[in-house]
């Protein structure tokens, strides 16, 4: 708990920091979320009671500490857009982002994994060069690209699989699952990559080690020491790895989004940045960012329940 709590604590400053910076960057945006919802030709009284409404004539010193007190307080204000609450918009966004980014890591683990295991186990062999050439495309090719593809093979010339939209998963689970196919899968593609040469590189290293040697002399079948012993300790940078992309992607992934036309939080704050609505792009980098720093935090307590030895000196 003292560990939790302190790493709790640290975090607020870098919050409240990033806030102040998105804050400040916004409102150095050029262009007026007035005129962008109401046009050129509008009533100059409505554009006033507008503009008054939202405090956007403030300094903006004020205008950041009332924003800044209204989210104290679990309020991120209203879309200038629509009018609706932006913790609501949010939210709404961000299930189908969550259900996106699980299904794109368990995609990618279910791939690097097992081709990074056997890459290093038989390495400088045919597997290893075979796994290296598919990571590299992997790494090289652009996620637009990879899921255009996919549409036109699985959506086009094979429909089976629904090439846009999003279903609740409670709503249709079977349904959902198909929508979710094609997306998830252009991007555990991509995640993949970098897993299987990070779960490659760190089993080199690990089946090299003193201990490893040891399990093999004493006649433990090479299965049970590769995935027992050996796995298990190399996971811990492979950890890292995933927990950094596991908060990038609840940040949102536009351009798959995009393509899919997913309703994820990514695509609502390019729609708010695009529209000016400055209210809900604060308040999506103040949850997205919330979220990744979460993230970062369960991924450094996961460390110690793969290494005890983390855990004595927590």
């Amino acid at each position: 708990m003292r560990l939790i709590t302190g790493r709790l604590l640290a975090l607020l400053p870098v919050l409240f920091g990033l806030c102040v910076l998105s804050f400040a960057l916004l409102a150095s945006v050029p262009g007026d979320p007035v005129t962008a919802m109401l046009g050129l030709e509008a009533d100059p009284a409505a554009v006033a009671a507008l503009r008054a409404k939202y405090a956007l004539d403030d300094p903006l010193p004020l205008r950041f500490l009332a924003w800044f007190w209204q989210v104290l307080q679990g309020d991120l204000g209203r879309s200038i857009q629509t009018g609706r609450p932006v913790l609501g918009m949010i939210g709404a966004a961000l299930l189908p982002t969550l259900q996106l980014a699980l299904a794109a890591l368990v995609v990618s683990l279910l791939i690097a994994i097992p081709a990074g295991v056997v890459a290093a186990t038989r390495r400088n062999g045919p597997a290893d060069f075979a796994a290296t050439l598919v990571a590299l495309c992997g790494l090289s090719l652009p996620s637009f690209w990879l899921g255009i593809l996919l549409i036109m093979g699985f959506s086009i010339a094979i429909p089976v699989l629904p090439s846009s939209g999003h279903v609740p998963f409670l709503q249709d689970p079977l349904e959902a699952l198909r929508h979710l196919a094609l997306p998830a899968l252009t991007l555990g593609a991509a995640l993949a990559a970098a897993t299987m040469r990070m779960t490659r590189a760190a089993m080199i290293e690990i089946l090299s080690a003193d201990y490893v040697r040891t399990a093999r002399a004493k006649g433990l079948p090479a299965r049970r020491v590769v995935w027992r012993h050996a796995l298990r300790n190399a996971l811990m940078p492979v950890v890292t790895l995933v927990g950094l992309q596991f908060g990038q992607l609840m940040g949102g992934v536009v351009v798959t989004e995009s393509v899919f036309s997913w309703p994820g939080i990514g695509k609502l704050t390019v729609d708010a940045i695009f529209a000016r609505d400055f209210p809900v792009v604060q308040g999506a980098i103040l949850v997205t960012a919330t979220l990744f720093v979460l993230i970062n935090l369960l991924t450094d307590l996961l460390y110690t329940v793969l290494d005890p030895r983390l855990r004595s000196r927590a």
